[in-house]
């Protein structure tokens, strides 16, 4: 079966579940430096930095997903970026929760942090 067509994806935006929406966008705006692109009533945002987004959606995840989720490093999204010793420095002066601290690996210097709702998020400056 061939399943190539013309179409292209131009965007992806991954969307989380939040508890407090107001301070979701804080967080990913003050904190993690993302821009707020939109905002529909009081239940749905999108968010972006450097061309790539995130959505947020007023709901209720899964504490015990989260905890699990926390206590075994899975991530949620990784980031690949440029700069990331300057970048975790940043983001422990803004005392954000590091869940690992930076390090290095075979394929590059990486650190985690959660946000609000405990979503792991990584950033990765590849080797």
């Amino acid at each position: 079966m061939d399943t190539t067509t013309d179409s292209k994806i131009k965007k992806m935006s991954p969307q989380l579940l939040v508890i407090d929406i107001d301070a979701s966008i804080e967080f990913y705006t003050k904190k993690i430096g993302f821009d707020l692109d939109f905002r529909y009533e009081d239940f749905y945002a999108g968010i972006s930095k450097d061309g790539h987004s995130i959505h947020l959606k007023s709901g209720k995840p899964s504490l015990e997903e989260r905890q699990n989720k926390l206590a075994n490093d899975d991530l949620d999204i990784v980031f690949s970026i440029e700069g990331v010793e300057d970048l975790y420095n940043d983001f422990i002066n803004k005392s954000i929760q590091i869940t690992q601290p930076l390090c290095d690996r075979p394929y590059g210097k990486e650190f985690y942090i959660a946000d609000p709702d405990g979503y792991i998020l990584a950033f990765l400056e590849e080797a």
